[in-house]
């Protein structure tokens, strides 16, 4: 079975849960993706299934995109294809998957986005860095990063050294995320908590195989100590 489906982030707003207690929820437009391929362990050494969300311009797309869309009697391009663990005999390429066929409503899960990019930063916007102090000569080094390098033994300045770079735009996944409701007639999932990426922005929803939070209030009680 499928465990995963691709949604287009919509946005954030609040509900009231029945305590009276107000949780952030992110909007998401989950599906209908349809099936692309399904791999086997035959065929292809190990169980997966493509699926696809949205569409795009089908001119731009690849030639080897466009025959899967042939072999699933589509017309144009998705937008997004992603490959998901699962699988099946009873998966077809060209089938509809929709939300309420993989989630329901209490179940926890993992989300992957591209969280916003924010184009060239500084080490004190992208790092954090405090900069030089505004005193004792320096007029300009407020928001300089410092000395980078060593001596003449490395001689060099080591990998992965905090600088200046292009800053957001990354892969990032939000883990044990609840989901508060779900809208089946709009294909929409509320799902507590932030999603990364901007709006309209696209992310994977994956069910989690333990379905419980790490981070519930039943467990911060319980492990609560007084100091």
């Amino acid at each position: 079975m499928i465990n995963a489906i691709i949604g287009q982030k919509l946005g954030m707003t609040q509900e009231f849960l029945k305590n009276g207690q107000v949780v952030p929820l992110t909007v998401v437009e989950a599906g209908p993706c349809f099936i692309l391929q399904v791999k086997n362990k035959e065929n292809d050494g190990y169980e997966a299934v493509k699926i696809a969300f949205g569409q795009s311009k089908g001119k731009y797309a690849k030639k080897p995109t466009l025959g899967e869309m042939k072999k699933a009697k589509k017309t144009l391009a998705p937008a997004l294809i992603v490959e998901v663990s699962g699988g099946g005999k009873n998966l077809k390429v060209g089938e509809e998957i929709k939300v309420d066929d993989i989630f329901k409503k209490g179940d926890f899960v993992d989300a992957t986005g591209f969280s916003k990019g924010r184009g060239f930063a500084g080490v004190i916007k992208r790092w954090g860095f405090h900069g030089g102090p505004a005193t004792h000569g320096q007029s300009d080094r407020q928001r300089a990063p410092g000395s980078i390098g060593q001596r003449t033994t490395p001689g060099r300045v080591y990998k992965g050294k905090k600088m200046p770079g292009r800053m957001g735009n990354k892969k990032v996944t939000v883990r044990n995320l609840e989901i508060i409701e779900i809208d089946e007639a709009k294909n929409l999932l509320y799902v507590k908590g932030a999603i990364p990426g901007a709006r309209r922005g696209m992310v994977v929803i994956k069910k989690r195989k333990t379905q419980k939070s790490r981070h519930s209030s039943a467990s911060w009680r319980k492990n609560d100590k007084v100091r």
